[in-house]
């Protein structure tokens, strides 16, 4: 008997199809890959951005309150009220510095979700959000240190900067000019660089759960020959977000404005004119709260699939997935990790199929020699048959020639004689022997259909 394999349904497509990818695939389901698990991505997104911004919010009012309250007790234009102004700005914005660096880890945790989620959602899985954070949570504070440590050293790198400019600006005050220009525009592509340099660490950091100095490695290594799509992509989605604040800025702007003339028409602060200007911030707030998740949510995703995109073509990592997502709907459990199971495998470079590719196999065309066997040289063309040529074409109106013919033989030479020639003319038909008393001519045949008179005419016949 035979064994035939059980029948699986076929498998689910997931947000991205399972092959390299093209710029506009890349783009396109940064932003649709939202629909495939809003509650946990954008609902997530929101909470965290809102609890970070009034936590932040809060802690600098409080700094700010009790350093500058301080002033109250001194008086203007002293050199201790000078003092006390100054250090009470300095631990302000200090206060600010920090409390930014720790909602910007908050927005790293964020990001770490979508991609594990972008990944799960590749092959057509949808987990919970608890089911998330248990595989970030391993790496978490990889990733916190990693954002971190990238953040002194734009610190440092700026601050240096900044230092030598004041001092060029102390020594001559011109060329500190011309030293700052040339420092903002060699910043630009410096900067755009090495964003997309080290844009895929994070993502190696959570799903290869590699150390920072592996991960910078791999996005180095990822990027290569992939910078000018994934520096479209990014910039294409900052513009788009950038427009879109800019749209929706506006009618809040109108609506303040509105408001504020309506309600206090003198310019004198009324109570009524306060709250509603208070309400226009809050609203404003809102919304901006809910534009900043969505393109925290839309950037992560765009990074997560750029990462897919890239091992894809290095390493053959749509071949994993492929077969993770066959064993898995075949009834497989316990299988590995694919993104972790040919981390940095060389592959051959992948060269562009042909619109239609001859199978393997197949008969070659009419005229074309056979393909050769594997590491010998190509067979010749068909040769035509020796001593014929292509008969010309027939003029117009007449029949068409013979397709081959004979060659012109040399002076001295017989002719070749085709294999097959029709002949000119029909040949006349054997003349027939006479009839004789032996062999008599055959009679005429004398049946008729049962039911016609004697003389074969069919009367009941309406052409008769």
């Amino acid at each position: 008997m035979t064994a035939y394999p059980a029948w699986t349904p076929a498998s689910r497509p997931g947000i991205i199809p399972l092959h390299p990818l093209p710029f506009g695939t890349i783009l396109g389901r940064s932003f649709s890959a939202l629909r495939q698990n809003p509650r946990v991505l954008l609902g997530f997104a929101l909470v965290v951005q809102t609890l970070a911004y009034l936590i932040v919010t809060a802690a600098i009012v409080g700094v700010a309150w009790a350093s500058f309250t301080r002033l109250d007790t001194l008086r203007f234009g002293t050199e201790e009220f000078e003092a006390v102004m100054a250090g009470s700005i300095a631990i302000t914005l200090i206060a600010g510095l920090v409390l930014g660096l720790a909602a910007g880890a908050l927005g790293v945790v964020v990001q770490g979700i979508v991609v594990i989620e972008v990944a799960h959602a590749a092959v057509a899985e949808k987990l919970r959000l608890s089911a998330l954070w248990r595989q970030l949570r391993p790496v978490v504070w990889r990733l916190i240190g990693y954002t971190l440590l990238l953040t002194l050293a734009v610190v440092i790198v700026t601050g240096a900067v900044v230092a030598a400019i004041v001092g060029i600006a102390i020594a001559a005050g011109p060329m500190a000019i011309l030293f700052t220009v040339m420092a903002i525009l060699a910043a630009i592509p410096l900067t755009l660089w090495l964003m997309i340099k080290l844009l895929l660490a994070p993502s190696a950091i959570i799903l290869e759960q590699a150390t920072i100095g592996q991960a910078v490695a791999r996005s180095w290594r990822l990027t290569r020959g992939r910078f000018w799509p994934a520096l479209g992509v990014i910039i294409l989605i900052s513009l788009v977000f950038g427009f879109v604040a800019q749209v929706v800025s506006v009618p809040f702007s109108f609506l303040s404005t509105g408001l504020t003339t309506v309600i206090a028409p003198t310019g004198d602060p009324e109570p009524s004119a306060i709250i509603a200007m208070i309400a226009v911030l809050l609203l404003t707030q809102v919304v901006t709260l809910l534009l900043q998740s969505v393109a925290v949510v839309v950037q992560s995703t765009a990074t997560a699939i750029i990462y897919i995109d890239c091992r894809m073509r290095h390493e053959g990592l749509d071949l994993d997935l492929l077969a993770y997502v066959e064993r898995r709907d075949a009834g497989a459990t316990a299988l590995p990790d694919p993104y972790r199971e040919h981390i940095g495998r060389a592959i051959a470079p992948r060269l562009p199929q042909p619109a239609y590719a001859v199978p393997p196999g197949y008969p070659p065309a009419y005229g074309q020699p056979p393909a050769a066997p594997y590491g010998q040289p190509p067979a010749a063309p068909y040769a035509q048959p020796p001593g014929y040529v292509q008969a010309p074409a027939a003029p117009y109106g007449q029949g068409p020639a013979v397709g081959y013919g004979p060659a012109q033989q040399p002076y001295g030479q017989a002719p070749v004689t085709p294999p097959y020639a029709p002949p000119a003319t029909q040949p006349a038909p054997a003349p027939q022997p006479a009839p004789t008393e032996e062999h008599p001519a055959p009679a005429p045949t004398a049946w008729t259909a049962p039911g016609t008179p004697a003389d074969g005419v069919d009367r009941e016949s309406p052409w008769a």
